[in-house]
């Protein structure tokens, strides 16, 4: 893979949070075929299981493992990060795919159970995570945390209140992240990056199968994400840095 930016997926090691899902999978693919070793976690064993193999049967010379990490536990998730960075040697990025939904018809019908829900899904795993690779980032020559993010967190609508609402703190907590980065690098700038890549939603082959009239207008492919989250790697930690990365229009 070339690069023009400080930062080739060569050699480079790269933990994968949510792994298991049809993100998580493209992701895997791409990042080993990009000569990443892949560290891939999700809460689903099986799944996990099927999608580290599937990474290691399409690209025969790479390394990609699979961890069952509890996320929502902030001991467990240091600890997947420290193991991590002492097998392989180094820690160069954390893909953040942790996802999950919950809307209503209107905002009156809100289920505030769907907010405590994506609570934990998409704030706290975004919170233990950066806290957990923090300094394992900023200890490698190309770290990167990327979160993907949703248009709605900048243009919330009625129905998606708890969703929106979600995404646009882990957003925050991630911008917060890359001023520790930044202010990190002092007079000479990022060494390390915290970047979003924001995504009106995204759309796999099982889903056009399902829905073969549909247009899924503005989606992004899973595969697209995945291509995308590999080029961040391309750019100069201070150009990537606090950084929305927009792969749909913005609203």
């Amino acid at each position: 893979m070339k690069t023009n930016g400080n930062g080739s997926l060569e050699g480079a090691v790269v933990a994968v949070a949510g792994a298991a899902g049809p993100a998580g999978r493209a992701a895997l693919l791409r990042l080993a075929e990009a000569g990443a070793t892949v560290v891939a976690s999700d809460a689903d064993a099986a799944r996990l299981a099927e999608a580290v193999d599937a990474a290691r049967y399409a690209h025969g010379g790479a390394t990609v493992t699979g961890d069952t990490v509890d996320l929502l536990d902030l001991k467990a998730t240091r600890e997947w990060a420290d193991r991590t960075e002492k097998e392989f040697g180094r820690i160069d990025g954390l893909v953040h795919l942790v996802g999950g939904w919950r809307g209503s018809a209107s905002f009156p019908e809100t289920e505030l159970a769907d907010w405590q829900l994506l609570e934990k899904l998409l704030i706290r795993t975004v919170q233990h995570t950066s806290l957990a690779f923090h300094d394992g980032l900023l200890r490698s020559d190309r770290g990167r945390y990327l979160l993907i993010s949703a248009a709605g967190a900048s243009n919330p609508t009625a129905g998606n209140a708890a969703y929106a609402a979600s995404k646009a703190a882990a957003e925050a907590w991630t911008l917060a992240l890359a001023d520790s980065f930044r202010k990190a690098g002092g007079e000479e700038g990022p060494k390390a990056a915290a970047a979003i890549l924001v995504v009106k939603a995204l759309v796999h082959d099982a889903m056009r199968a399902e829905r073969p009239n549909a247009k899924f207008a503005g989606f992004t492919d899973v595969t697209e994400l995945a291509e995308a989250i590999t080029g961040v790697w391309d750019r100069p930690a201070q150009e990537a840095n606090g950084q929305r990365l927009w792969l749909t229009p913005k609203p």
